[in-house]
């Protein structure tokens, strides 16, 4: 032990692995590596939390004997402090409910980690380099590292500062300036997203959530006249696009009402006319910057729209307005790249912003009649995730944050994707890994295998429990499937290979390759292109990101979100061997490739290097613009 120690301290071969990563620990190790152990994340809180006591009492003590009295008699602070020491005690989480979710990750974590380790020859020889600086670190949490160490470490995991892109309301607020980086336009690939927190971002909500309910309504009109129930998706035509189709049928508890007002769809025509004046930049001229908020009563058309749409009221449409529907949602089309997805119930999901797994504190679902998945109790029906129909429910919700810090947004808002492609009729997104070796320039690797992971009951837009939306299989595996459907995975698991062999036997088998796989690569680079100036870039470092995609009916993929330190916890047969995979392949290309620049690097591929280019620092330059008022003659 103390041989392979010294060889391995002379070799730089030391490493630390903070998490349940065994499979990275057994792989270093199989290298001739040897670990420097670091205490877990519940002995370091321990402790932390001793020392604070520790320097409370000290405090207390210097201040007079009846405080030091009292905080040893005392020491759970049940007393109330004196105010000269009100500063000094431990800082708070934001709330209690993050605290606890701290906690308890930070305990799995550590109970992994325990019954992984063992003592054997392993710990000798970790007790031989507890000195020593260790070459490379795999850590779930930068912060729970000590940071002179940290920067001391030649080969992190993980970049700091990765707000930008692996948070919600980061990725939002980038994906945003894309325009500056790239000629692509974000809607054909990012669905419409809002930070709830920014006045404005609310504002352009609103609107948006207003036109999307006049388009929503001349669409329910053209499938009234097609003798069709009123709120039932429209099917696209079974020889264009793969998978199953599912129909939405209103409740059976919905009685049908009594006509609307004649004006309704001429409300909404009107609304869509001008809204396609403003996409032809028609209304520059106009004294108002925004003719859509104004036009007509919203409050009015929107009580009167829901209705429509979710309770089931009749419409009056002449054969006039019926060409003017088909002729304006022709041209809207043209226009908007997300008119495909959106359907004709108009649903938009609320999500945390910076929480991942579905976490957060708002409760089940705004918009359903059925608050509750089936088998599962009502306390842990609360994901976070939140979907709705209702513009006042979101605002509502917007409006109830508590305890946000300034300058950070508590929610974001983002438009559901209504017409996705669905497998057995279930609902279904794609976790897909790349890594990033380098910021400057920028170096991304795509990871050629991915997973699909499956709601546990059909999807169906009158129903928007999280047991039927929300793929997270930290989220599913809360629920009882009590009547499972044969023909999905019993884990709700698929491989990218199954899923290839299930576009196959619909015909669709080119779909994969020439749709789907260029299209979630372009959208991770453009995320990664927007996000580049915000990260903390530094040599050494690499991380492997999950990002998710749902597919789009046309097999088109959509970003959802880029999740930083995807977990390797194997939930299925499929996850354990893929996620034991991709980490023998990470090392393979962090570590291996540094020595044997052609040694296999596995199912990675180079996605995108970017050429270096030599920059001069614009110091001391004068940058100003000169020029004088004009003045009327």
């Amino acid at each position: 032990g103390r041989l392979s120690s010294r060889v391995s301290l002379q070799e730089k071969k030391i490493f630390s692995v903070h998490g349940p990563y065994p499979i990275i620990r057994r792989l270093l190790r199989a290298r001739g590596w040897v670990e420097r152990k670091l205490p877990s994340y519940e002995t370091q809180r321990k402790q932390q939390m001793g020392d604070q006591k520790k320097q409370q009492l000290e405090k207390r003590a210097s201040g007079g004997g009846d405080e030091l009295r009292e905080a040893v008699l005392n020491p759970r602070g049940s007393a109330q402090p004196s105010p000269g020491t009100a500063a000094m005690q431990h800082p708070q989480p934001r709330n209690k409910e993050n605290k606890g979710q701290g906690e308890d990750e930070g305990k799995r974590e550590d109970k992994e980690q325990c019954n992984e380790d063992s003592d054997d020859i392993h710990d000798l020889m970790s007790f031989l380099v507890q000195d020593q600086v260790p070459n490379f670190l795999w850590t779930t949490r930068l912060r729970s590292i000590d940071s002179e160490l940290l920067q001391k470490i030649e080969v992190v995991n993980r970049y700091p500062r990765m707000h930008a892109l692996s948070t919600k309301e980061g990725l939002c607020q980038s994906l945003q300036k894309l325009s500056w980086f790239e000629q692509v336009d974000l809607n054909t690939f990012f669905p419409r997203c809002y930070r709830l927190g920014i006045v404005e971002e609310q504002e352009a909500f609103i609107e948006d959530f207003r036109l999307t309910a006049a388009r929503s309504l001349l669409k329910l009109a053209l499938e009234k006249l097609e003798d069709r129930p009123v709120g039932t998706e429209q099917p696209p035509k079974s020889g264009k696009v793969p998978g199953d189709h599912v129909s939405h049928p209103m409740p059976p508890t919905v009685r049908q009402g009594s006509p609307l007002y004649p004006q309704l769809v001429e409300e909404a025509l009107e609304v869509c006319e001008q809204h396609l004046g403003v996409l032809a930049h028609q209304d520059i001229d106009r004294n108002t910057p925004s003719p859509c908020r104004t036009c007509i009563a919203w409050d009015r058309f929107l009580q009167a729209y829901y209705r429509v749409a979710h309770e089931g009221a009749r419409l009056v449409l002449s054969k006039e307005q019926r060409k003017r529907c088909q002729d304006l949602l022709q041209r809207l089309g043209e226009q908007l790249p997300q008119l495909g997805i959106e359907g004709s119930l108009n649903v938009w999901i609320l999500k945390p912003s910076a929480k991942s797994r579905g976490r957060g504190k708002a409760g089940g679902n705004m918009g359903d009649t059925h608050s509750h998945g089936e088998g599962m109790p009502p306390s842990l029906c609360c994901p976070g995730i939140v979907c709705a129909t209702r513009l006042d429910e979101v605002l509502r919700l917007a409006q109830s944050r508590t305890g946000t810090p300034a300058g950070v947004c508590e929610w974001v808002v983002q438009k559901y994707v209504e017409r996705l492609l669905t497998i057995f009729g279930t609902k279904f997104d794609i976790r897909q890994w790349f890594v990033v070796t380098d910021w400057k320039p920028l170096t991304v690797w795509f990871y050629r295998d991915c997973y699909l992971r499956f709601c546990s009951r059909p999807f169906s837009l009158h129903h928007l429990e999280p047991v039927r939306h929300l793929c997270n299989v930290s989220i599913q595996k809360r629920y009882k499937t009590s009547q499972p459907d044969p023909r999905m995975p019993r884990d709700r698991v698929w491989s990218n290979k199954d899923f290839q062999a299930y576009l196959e036997q619909l015909g669709q088998g080119d779909a994969w390759h020439q749709v789907m796989v260029p299209s979630m690569k372009a959208a991770i680079l453009n995320a990664l292109r927007c996000t580049r100036d915000k990260v903390g870039s530094r040599k050494g470092c690499f991380e492997l990101f999950g990002a998710d995609f749902l597919i789009g009916e046309d097999c088109q993929p959509w970003l959802l979100e880029i999740n930083s330190c995807p977990t390797m916890s194997p939930s299925s047969a499929v996850t354990r061997q893929l996620c034991a995979n991709v980490q023998q392949d990470t090392l393979r290309l962090v570590l291996d490739r540094k020595d044997k620049p052609t040694c296999s690097i596995g199912a990675f591929e180079l996605l995108y290097k970017e050429v270096a280019v030599t920059t001069c620092l614009p110091v001391g330059l004068n940058l100003m613009v000169e020029g004088c008022s004009l003045k009327k003659p």
